[in-house]
Parts: C-alpha cells; sequence; structure tokens
C-alpha cells in the first residue's frame, strides 16, 4: 500500500460522541496513542446486546 503523505483526520468516541482526536488536549492524544486494539473471537463490531442477547 503506498502512502500518500496527507494528514487523515481521525475520530475516537468520547463520552458517546465521535470527536477529531486532533481536537483533544495533549494528555488525551497520548492516552489515544497507547490504546491497544483487540478481538472478541465470534463477535463483530457491529452487534450490540440487547434483549436477544446471548446469556
Amino acid at each position: 500500500m503506498s502512502k500518500c503523505g496527507k494528514l487523515c483526520e481521525v475520530y475516537s468516541r468520547v463520552c458517546g460522541y465521535f470527536r477529531p482526536v486532533a481536537n483533544w488536549n495533549k494528555g488525551k492524544q497520548e492516552e489515544f496513542k497507547e490504546r491497544r486494539p483487540f478481538d472478541v473471537p465470534g463477535k463483530t463490531a457491529t452487534e450490540k446486546p440487547g434483549k436477544d442477547a446471548e446469556k
């Protein structure tokens, strides 16, 4: 994959709202860089717990 070199605006969820990471304070930006993604086998990002969820 080639890189174009342009800046990309990244959004992340904060308190239920999606906000641009560039608008966060420096401390929160550093915290965001340290986050580690993970995967839960058998689940997808679109699944939400509800009354029909497995128990």
